[in-house]
């Protein structure tokens, strides 16, 4: 995709970010969604190859809108400044509300990359069925955090500044992963330059980031609520 007339208009969007300047833009952004849908359909065409259950997946389902919900945030901007998407198995483009590990991706407007897997605020019955993971498969939490690609990629789980003071109610203080288990998310996560001048380059990219963080995902999707032991 034309990485260089994308970033530029989202820089523009940023310093413009009005309803009068995205219509006289319209056309300019129709292109560039249409880039971004390639790419998004290209990506889950080669996760699937090593992660079946996100082949399938509707990448129009998968990328997130423009327009800002803004019923309830203090800046009333119309429009978001990136283009993102998020690849999960059924086509959830909102993974949160259900729960379950997602894919992400975004660009924004200062040319940078940022990408990763796992679940952002997972809804309460899932966030409790991932604590009770990490207390019944220890040793295989453990496996995913000294995992050397994934490491080598993302450095380890992203902090989360929601992080409990104490443990969760009814968890061992004293269990192996407590620090893990007072957390409300679990993401591996980097930010790059993008590639301007290597617009090739960006698919092959995301594809080996997002295979180095499947043992999160593969991981995560071991802990299931009770409604899915039903």
């Amino acid at each position: 995709m034309h990485l260089r007339d994308l970033t530029q208009f989202l820089k523009e969007l940023s310093e413009n970010n009005n309803r009068p300047w995205f219509i006289m833009n319209k056309p300019r952004y129709d292109i560039l969604r249409e880039e971004f849908l390639e790419l998004v359909t290209d990506l889950i065409r080669e996760i699937g190859k090593f992660d079946p259950l996100v082949a399938h997946s509707n990448p129009k389902k998968a990328m997130f809108r423009i327009n800002r919900d803004v019923r309830f945030a203090n800046d009333k901007s119309p429009y978001k400044a990136h283009f993102s998407a998020a690849i999960a198995p059924n086509d959830l483009r909102r993974p949160s509300v259900a729960g379950g590990p997602t894919y992400y991706l975004r660009i924004n407007g200062k040319g940078q990359l940022m990408f990763g897997a796992g679940e952002h605020m997972p809804p309460a019955p899932r966030l409790r069925a991932i604590r009770e993971r990490m207390v019944e498969d220890a040793a295989g939490f453990t496996k995913v955090l000294k995992n050397k690609r994934l490491l080598a990629a993302y450095g380890g789980i992203e902090d989360d500044p929601a992080k409990l003071q104490r443990p969760p109610k009814g968890f061992d203080p004293d269990a192996t992963h407590i620090e893990y288990i007072k957390m409300k998310s679990f993401f591996v996560w980097t930010e790059v330059p993008l590639k301007l001048n290597a617009p090739d380059e960006l698919l092959p990219q995301l594809v080996a980031g997002m295979k180095d963080a499947l043992p999160m995902v593969t991981w995560l999707r071991t802990a299931k609520v009770a409604t899915e032991e039903e």
